[in-house]
């Protein structure tokens, strides 16, 4: 644990996101409150080259998801070292991979091989920084202001997006409540109710149709987040947020960014 500029922040260095999760989920068990921002890589420069930690990776996974695995392990940078035709019809697969580009791997890997792949990974020592490493493709789905998510506001969002929360959650400003289907991200009114007139009540919105939200573990939201974005952690909830809450003044800094 290292102490930062600032007074309440600390820079924590862990084994992978296993054990900084494991660390978060128990601190989060005694009874603290805090926000985690996304993992990053311990880069070091040794005789002016950038070097950054690799993982030596071994999969095996049944031969028809091969093609698939080979794609996802490129994706990621993965150089191959080894594969292994095995008896039973599954690949023995050896990578050497950025950590990095490990963080929410296991997820995808598991749906890419339906659940049948088996990974295992160990630090590989350092080497030469392998570049950009394409990370989520999709924005986030942010709430503009406090209030109490409505099925009316849900049913309306949800056609453009798969949300995290539920009718009758609690909001606030900053809150990013879903994964939008863009790369950009999409603030929104989730409070916003139906108008009653005499010839519709605000019950009615009740019978409407509602898509099950997608809830992340832990291990998902570190996935997730974005440079810009945080992870609240507290002993009740997990919920995300940006790391700027007030929505015009992200929206200042992303054009100024933009411009220079």
């Amino acid at each position: 644990v290292h102490e930062t500029e600032s007074p309440d922040a600390f820079e924590v260095r862990g084994r992978g996101e296993l054990h900084l999760g494991i660390l978060i989920e128990t601190m989060r068990r005694e009874g603290y409150e805090f926000t985690v921002s996304k993992p990053q890589s311990v880069l070091k420069e040794v005789d002016g080259a950038l070097l950054e930690p690799m993982e030596r990776v071994e999969a095996e996974v049944p031969q028809e998801h091969m093609g698939a695995v080979i794609e996802l392990f490129s994706e990621k940078k993965g150089e191959m070292v080894d594969m292994i035709h095995g008896d039973d019809g599954n690949v023995k697969f050896v990578f050497r991979v950025p950590a990095r580009g490990l963080v929410g791997f296991r997820s995808r890997f598991l749906t890419e091989t339906k659940g049948y792949g088996v990974l295992h990974h160990t630090f590989d020592g350092y080497g030469p920084h392998r570049g950009e490493i394409p990370q989520r493709t999709t924005g986030s789905v942010v709430a503009w202001e406090a209030g109490t998510a409505t099925t009316y506001s849900i049913v309306s969002i949800q056609e453009r997006a798969r949300l995290f929360i539920e009718p009758g959650a609690e909001v606030y400003e900053g809150m990013i409540i879903g994964e939008n289907s863009r790369p950009s991200d999409l603030d929104v009114n989730v409070a916003k109710k139906r108008h009653v007139t005499n010839m519709r009540s605000a019950h009615a919105e009740i019978a409407e149709k509602l898509d099950a939200p997608m809830k992340l573990s832990l291990e998902d939201a570190l996935a997730f987040i974005n440079i810009d974005e945080l992870i609240e952690v507290t002993p009740k909830s997990i919920r995300l947020r940006k790391a700027i809450l007030d929505r015009n003044r992200r929206h200042s800094l992303q054009k100024k960014a933009t411009r220079s």
